[in-house]
């Protein structure tokens, strides 16, 4: 399975995992040839197509080894393309869209006995993806889909006309999936729609979304609710609220500025204005001083002057930014933007992006440098820090996500999904290293699951476990809950 794009396309490739683990597939090996290759793919960068049509060259040979071998595309691409992909790359199997990803074992198979290329893109939603079979990359962490598709009709987006309007769960769904992922040991869990806190306007509630977080803060054993990701427009002091008043939902906000001007905002039909934004984030900094505020921004759009330019790094000074996704606006086939005039020449919009990186890093590490001196609780990730095994450090994510690398010291090595209290000695602007040693470790039920995941026995954690102290003799290993973490 390989996956492009957004934390909406992860949640799907869970899915489409899952749906090939009930049809009776396994994992392939990493040093095995795979009989069949998944590509869930994005369309909102313009290398998108080039980055699949290349792969897909890649396994030509592959395949022509092995004939046997079966290579679906889906996700956005594939639902902008359609059968494109077949004319450019006729060893593909299946092209499935983003509507009927349950779908894909049939094709599969309705391609294996015909003996053809099967394309299938459907026009509306047949199934909303959380109600499909999951494999779950992580023990620990959870994506929760509460809506898809998207109202808004931004100039430079081509997502609402691939993923359709929105569509909302209801919030009876959502809670009973939350929970039952807590119950198999997840501890976080991360909500997700293309415009998260619209949620509700299918069912006439302007106010459901802040009224989810505070019933996903009730839940028993949640200890931390992200949400991604919000557009500003909807972005309502009953939502600050139930941010600043339920205690699991994290002090982050990651929240798409594309602009700092208002006249390119207007252009973008972002429906909010530079006031707007920076009005939201004074909000959110009161209502909670310490919250890590996140952001998205273009460059580079048509039409963008010196000044236009300049209105967004007044943004950025003043939002002081934990960290910015920055992007050179590239035009989408498809898209109202693509056909604008005053196109910005390339070189321009190069200087303008070094010069934009330049500035949000610094702040980066000025908002990071802050941070040294203080203790965190970190939950233990997996696989984050590249060069942990070389530093002899795990990794892990603060409350406010800032992702965190700590040396373990003379302590137990804690599982992913443990927490353990760090205190930050050195700031960098993308990272934070607390080389002094773990405080405290804190055994989790998410720890357990991932034990279990990994075929060790699984004992029942205890809440809180210091270092340092010894133990008399070794605890019984308990057999693991009936329907719980065994499963996952």
């Amino acid at each position: 399975m390989r996956t492009y794009g957004c934390q909406m396309n992860v949640h799907d490739s869970e899915r489409l995992s899952g749906l090939l683990e009930d049809a009776g597939y396994a994992r392939a090996a990493e040093d095995t040839t795979a009989d069949i290759v998944v590509f869930n793919t994005c369309a909102v960068r313009e290398n998108a197509d080039n980055r699949l049509y290349g792969n897909l060259g890649h396994l030509r040979p592959v395949k022509d080894a092995n004939p046997g071998m079966q290579i679906a595309v889906g996700g956005c691409l594939a639902q902008k393309d359609r059968g494109e992909i077949v004319r450019r790359a006729p060893w593909v199997d299946v092209v499935f869209g983003t509507h009927n990803i349950g779908s894909l074992p049939t094709l599969l198979e309705r391609a294996r006995v015909q003996r053809e290329a099967q394309v299938e893109i459907a026009e509306s939603l047949e199934h909303f993806p959380s109600t499909l079979p999951s494999r779950r990359e992580s023990a620990y962490a959870a994506w929760v889909s509460i809506s898809v598709g998207c109202n808004n009709t931004c100039t430079f987006c081509i997502v609402p006309a691939l993923r359709g309007k929105e569509k909302d769960r209801r919030p009876g769904d959502v809670l009973a999936e939350v929970r039952a992922l807590v119950e198999e040991g997840v501890t976080e869990v991360t909500l997700l729609g293309q415009n998260v806190n619209a949620y509700g306007s299918e069912f006439g509630d302007r106010q459901a979304f802040s009224k989810l977080l505070r019933a996903c803060g009730e839940i028993e054993g949640l200890e931390r609710i992200r949400f991604t990701s919000p557009h500003p427009r909807d972005f309502t002091d009953d939502v600050i609220e139930a941010m600043a008043e339920t205690p699991n939902v994290m002090p982050q906000l990651h929240m798409p500025l594309q602009s700092g001007s208002s006249k390119l905002l207007k252009a973008m039909r972002r429906s909010y204005r530079q006031e707007r934004f920076l009005g939201i984030v004074e909000n959110v900094r009161a209502a909670m001083p310490d919250a890590a505020l996140t952001t998205d921004i273009i460059v580079g759009f048509p039409g963008e002057t010196e000044e236009d330019f300049e209105e967004t790094l007044h943004v950025v000074r003043e939002s002081r930014f934990a960290m910015a996704f920055t992007f050179q606006y590239s035009k989408r086939p498809g898209t109202p933007a693509a056909t604008m005039d005053d196109q910005v020449p390339p070189e321009v919009v190069k200087e303008r992006y070094q010069r934009l990186v330049a500035l949000q890093d610094q702040i980066s590490w000025e908002e990071n440098q802050k941070l040294v001196g203080r203790e965190v609780e970190l939950m233990v990730a997996e696989g984050e820090g590249k060069k942990d095994g070389e530093h002899r450090r795990l990794s892990g994510r603060a409350p406010d996500n800032r992702l965190v690398h700590f040396a373990l010291g003379d302590a137990e090595e804690p599982r992913p999904g443990d927490m353990v209290t760090v205190e930050v000695t050195y700031a960098a602007p993308h990272h934070l290293v607390a080389d002094s040693g773990v405080r405290a470790v804190r055994r989790t039920r998410a720890g357990d699951a991932w034990d279990a995941r990994q075929g060790r026995p699984v004992q029942v954690s205890r809440p809180d476990v210091m270092l340092g102290m010894p133990q008399i003799g070794v605890p019984a290993e308990q057999p693991a809950p009936a329907g719980g973490c065994c499963d996952v």
